[in-house]
């Protein structure tokens, strides 16, 4: 027997398919895209799915596993990074609106790291599907007033006045305002 690989739902086709234009995409790149996805069945077959991000530096990366880890102990829930999904992918905002057209939330794990998630954070905002799935998990620093750019405070209140908005300092912190989550 060959291993074949799980069919792709057709919502995701018709997202890439509204994403994508043809004369933009090689056949061998759609090919690649379809794979990467396939590797998503969990999100279908879950009642809820969290796609996290955040900063892949060293220490950020073991806060974002440690949220995953958290999400995925619920009951009927599935919850990954970015890299979880592999593939060279030419167009990483491309392949950041293929996945978060098709999870349940988009879960950012912010800290004041300059490799933060900061391009996503704009589509967070600017784009109104993904703004009304999405949760901010925001460090506190006790150090510091403002570790942030005004961008990105612009971009947390916006979240705060939805009560999607959660802080915290410690691990421990962390882990409590995940429970918080959906």
């Amino acid at each position: 027997m060959f291993n074949e690989e799980p069919p792709v739902p057709d919502e995701v086709l018709t997202s890439i398919k509204n994403r994508l234009d043809d004369e933009e995409i090689s056949l061998a790149d759609n090919e690649e895209i379809l794979h990467a996805l396939s590797e998503l069945t969990p999100v279908y077959e879950n009642d809820r799915s969290y796609f996290v991000l955040g900063n892949y530096d060293r220490e950020p990366i073991r806060r974002l596993n440690l949220v995953v880890d958290r999400l995925n102990r619920r009951t009927d829930a599935y919850a990954f990074r970015m890299v979880d999904i592999r593939g060279e992918w030419d167009n990483s905002i491309q392949k950041f609106c293929l996945i978060a057209d098709i999870v349940t939330y988009l879960v950012g794990v912010a800290e004041k790291e300059p490799s933060d998630f900061l391009v996503e954070q704009g589509l967070l905002v600017g784009t109104t599907e993904y703004f009304s799935k999405s949760h901010v998990l925001k460090r506190a620093y006790e150090d510091e007033e403002q570790p942030f750019g005004w961008m990105q405070d612009g971009v947390f209140e916006l979240f705060d006045r939805d009560g999607r908005l959660y802080r915290w300092q410690t691990e421990a912190d962390l882990v409590d305002v995940t429970e918080e989550l959906p």
